[in-house]
């Protein structure tokens, strides 16, 4: 995680960062992952991910299991810096 990372998520709410931190321990999850795992309920999960997007710390992508439902993963890192690196 990037300086510009922990910056973004230090100003949101703490249902933001424990969505986060599941996200970033257990993998990619659907919502319904991430409702189970942080015991949250599902709108407050559905608003942690709005703002998590938001900051660009989250991609969201087809759950290919089950195409009715979205899957979150952490970024590996944001698209200036992979710009950057790929230039270098």
């Amino acid at each position: 995680m990037t300086e510009s990372d922990e910056e973004a998520i230090a100003d949101l709410p703490p249902s933001a960062k424990l969505v986060y931190k599941v996200l970033e321990y257990d993998g990619p999850l659907t919502q319904k992952g991430i409702v189970e795992e942080s015991m949250l309920s599902a709108r407050t999960v559905r608003y942690a991910l709005e703002r998590l997007d938001e900051v660009g710390v989250i991609e969201e992508d087809v759950y290919f299991a089950d195409a009715r439902q979205n899957l979150y993963e952490i970024t590996d890192q944001p698209a200036e810096q992979a710009d950057a690196a790929v230039s270098d």
